[in-house]
């Protein structure tokens, strides 16, 4: 049984050891398959709202101003009065705590009493602040998804514009060897060889060239999504529809996060004027308090009430009204500029996405493909030895150039609908 029991206590640890490492081998395989699959532009999107310190920043922010709310309304504390009343400072009973019959120990609680009006606007007051951090917060989010889209798109689009570059170095290439075997055999001169190499050259530094915008790219990228940023990319989605109808995109102006944030500051620009006209009505305290005599005089208790008397209101509570209605003015004109700018914004980035997408239709459907019907028009002349080699040479290069134009438009058409999914708290799901 001894021996039983040994080897039963021996075989635990190493199963157990089987079992951690089974388990890492799993989380490993987990976290490289994860690391393979395609990351979405929804995806990238969500994840980057999710790790967004700005957005972290605003949750705070919405914490702290919801805790506000409840000892806004509040009455102040009470305060407690201790002192000495009737003391002597002179004659033969000076600085006697108990011989003056008017001397008395005293101590008492004061309560002030704010009108009710005055602590529900305070509570108002601090209702908006919630209100306008969460305004904050929605603005911050939709920030965050427009400028994580864009840089997902930009990412996509560069590294798409290398993968057609790249997929059309090799002709250049074959153009090269073919230009010095034509010269070997006598049907090319010695300037068509060079002509062929320094296209080459020139392809390969814009290869070059566009290794870095992906590299860049995908920095900007790595920002908003830290971490997944070096995953490979799906191919884009709803790109080519508009996220909310065009005359809703138009009309929707008033729905958007910025123009939201100035209506959660107009509320409490508001809420200020009319605290500030509140303090023209007094407010009022009252006070108990306990006074104790030597013996054999006797002790006492007074009852005490205050009033503010706002007398001086042309030179105090004046001026605050003015002061607080000049900001709320101030709020409203910013808000109607805020308004006109995101406006016209709308209207122009849904030019550019019509625009763009017109264009990119253009590009796809008709330029690209006489482009490379030019190049293998040319490619065929030049064999059949109608043609010298440059007019190849030149539909090749004009044949990448159209590619990658097609691919700045694309670019474009991101680029506006990103803006427009993303500008409105109220919108249906791209």
């Amino acid at each position: 049984m001894g021996l039983i029991d040994r080897d039963c206590r021996a075989g635990v640890p190493h199963r157990i050891w089987q079992a951690a490492a089974l388990v890492v081998v799993l989380a490993a395989c987990s976290r490289a398959q994860a690391a393979d699959e395609p990351l979405a532009l929804a995806d990238a999107v969500e994840r980057a709202v999710a790790e967004s310190p700005d957005v972290a920043a605003r949750d705070a922010a919405g914490l702290a101003a919801r805790s506000l709310v409840g000892p806004a309304g509040q009455l102040p504390d009470p305060e407690l009065a201790v002192g000495i009343e009737e003391l002597p400072i002179t004659g033969p009973l000076a600085y006697s705590l108990n011989r003056d019959d008017f001397t008395m120990r005293k101590i008492g609680l004061q309560q002030m009493f704010p009108r009710r009006e005055k602590r529900a606007l305070r509570s108002q007051r601090a209702a908006d602040e919630v209100q306008l951090t969460t305004a904050e917060r929605e603005r911050a989010i939709l920030d965050v998804k427009r400028q994580a889209a864009d840089a997902w798109i930009g990412a996509y689009v560069a590294e798409e514009t290398l993968h057609r570059l790249r997929a059309i170095e090799p002709d250049f290439e074959l153009q090269a060897r073919t230009a010095n075997a034509g010269v070997a055999s006598g049907r090319l001169t010695s300037t068509d060889s060079l002509t062929a190499q320094a296209a080459l050259v020139l392809f390969r530094d814009r290869v070059r060239l566009t290794e870095l915008a992906v590299r860049q790219a995908r920095a900007e990228l790595s920002r908003w999504v830290p971490g997944e940023a070096d995953r490979p990319l799906a191919t884009p989605a709803g790109l080519h529809e508009l996220p909310l109808p065009r005359e809703q995109l138009l009309t929707g102006v008033h729905h958007h996060a910025s123009v939201l944030a100035y209506d959660a500051q107009l509320d409490a620009a508001r809420t200020d004027v009319a605290l500030a006209r509140a303090d023209k009505r007094a407010d009022w305290s009252v006070q108990l308090a306990y006074s104790n005599r030597a013996r054999p005089y006797s002790d006492m208790v007074s009852l005490e009430f205050r009033v503010g008397l706002p007398l001086f209101a042309s030179r105090r509570q004046d001026p605050v009204i003015a002061a607080r209605s000049a900001q709320l003015h101030r709020v409203e004109s910013e808000r109607e500029a805020e308004l006109r700018m995101h406006s016209a914004e709308i209207a122009k980035e849904l030019a550019n996405w019509e625009t763009a997408e017109a264009r990119l239709e253009t590009y796809e459907h008709e330029l690209v493909p006489l482009a490379e019907a030019r190049v293998r028009a040319a490619l065929a002349a030049f064999e059949s030895a109608q043609t010298p080699l440059r007019p190849v040479l030149e539909a090749r290069v004009a044949a990448a150039d159209v590619q990658v134009q097609a691919l700045e438009v694309l670019r474009q058409l991101g680029r506006s609908w990103a803006y427009l999914s993303y500008q409105q708290t109220v919108r249906s799901s791209p």
